[in-house]
């Protein structure tokens, strides 16, 4: 390559970055840094607009570099939706990148690509319901081209990227499942990618309400709303200080686990959860997959459980590899005096790989 060529290059290097950039290699773990604005007042956000909305700002101790975009839907950012922020993030980037979302309503769809990593969509964490992204997708509904879009592809946050955090913001899927309506799944976020954090993010829907797909994922003091398996998928994840909320009037359920074989190292644990919601009897859960992996322990259970708790998904053979788990929870939901047979009561030992952040090696990526 000749002298032009270079540069070329790092003219559009410093283009993307600008001339305060620092190489340097980006750190293989989430800390609290990454889903919060260093030393700003949240609702200072035209300051915030003017100071950040572009460039690159280095921690207070120098060791990462990160870049700040900022969205706000009357035009005082650098986008004016959250897609267009994601569209500015350069594929394959290695930085920190940190989507600063200014209350408001954004009707969208929103998909954060496997080439982005190291995303993060960042609200108030005081306030997540003043910031909220919303579509309306249904499994039924269909393409131009007349095929049905199915479950999969209803989510209004779709994150295949893998280091993915958010906080304090509300994502939302407005369809309102109706009791045998056709195909009504819709999904308010996808999580696909490994190794993301969610912290006071608000998913709200009905049936399908966020589907947890795969990777090793930590939702800490989250807001989880829905009716029917409004938590589903096959990833191996944390739900730690969270609220599950049924909407439910008649029947649901909270988890529906799809592990498929006993080598499968995945499952859904909550823990120090609060499960309320509407009077309609849901169950904890039920096994989508043979090997169906789910552990509540030390949760707070309203009277909305049904006696039975836990649902086979009329495979009865799953009875005997589906893996339903209960340690130490409270609230008349909790009571296991008619609980299906093939459920577990836990002791001590079988609880504690369920407990903390071990259960998705937490040690190995987490800083929290």
């Amino acid at each position: 390559m000749d002298f032009s060529g270079v540069s070329i290059l790092v003219a559009f290097f410093l283009l993307i970055y600008g001339d305060n950039y620092e190489v340097k290699s980006m750190r293989k773990y989430i800390t609290w840094d990454d889903i919060k604005i260093q030393n700003d007042n949240y609702r200072d956000h035209k300051k915030l607009g003017q100071r950040l909305g572009s460039g690159n700002v280095d921690d207070n101790d120098g060791s990462t570099t990160y870049r700040v975009i900022v969205v706000d839907q009357n035009g005082r950012g650098d986008s004016l939706t959250v897609q267009g922020a994601v569209d500015m993030v350069p594929l394959n980037n290695s930085i920190r990148v940190k989507i600063y979302i200014l209350p408001g309503f954004y009707r969208e769809k929103v998909i954060v690509p496997a080439s982005k990593p190291y995303i993060s969509f960042i609200g108030d964490p005081n306030s997540p319901s003043a910031t909220v992204i919303s579509w309306n997708d249904k499994a039924s509904n269909r393409y131009k081209d007349g095929t049905e879009l199915g479950t999969y592809r209803t989510a209004s946050v779709t994150i295949e990227s893998d280091y993915f955090c958010a906080s304090g913001i509300t994502i939302e899927n407005t369809v309102v499942a109706i009791l045998g309506g056709y195909k009504m799944q819709a999904v308010a976020l996808k999580i696909a990618g490994d190794k993301a954090v969610l912290y006071r993010v608000r998913i709200l829907g009905t049936q399908d309400t966020l589907f947890d797909e795969s990777g090793s994922h930590y939702l800490y003091q989250c807001y989880i709303q829905g009716s029917v398996d409004f938590i589903f998928g096959n990833s191996r994840s944390l739900y730690k200080e969270c609220r599950l909320h049924s909407v439910a009037d008649r029947y649901g359920a909270i988890a529906a686990h799809h592990r498929n074989s006993e080598q499968e190292d995945t499952g859904f644990s909550f823990v120090n959860c609060s499960v309320t919601g509407n009077e309609g009897a849901i169950y904890l859960g039920r096994a989508w997959g043979n090997y169906s992996r789910v552990v509540y322990s030390y949760c707070d259970i309203d009277n909305i459980i049904d006696p039975s708790g836990w649902s086979d998904w009329n495979q009865p053979w799953r009875q005997r590899t589906a893996m339903f788990g209960e340690y130490k929870c409270r609230g008349k939901g909790a009571d296991r005096r008619n609980r299906v047979s093939w459920s577990k009561s836990l002791g001590f030992v079988e609880a504690t790989p369920f407990l903390d952040k071990h259960f998705i090696d937490g040690e190995d990526w987490l800083r929290l």
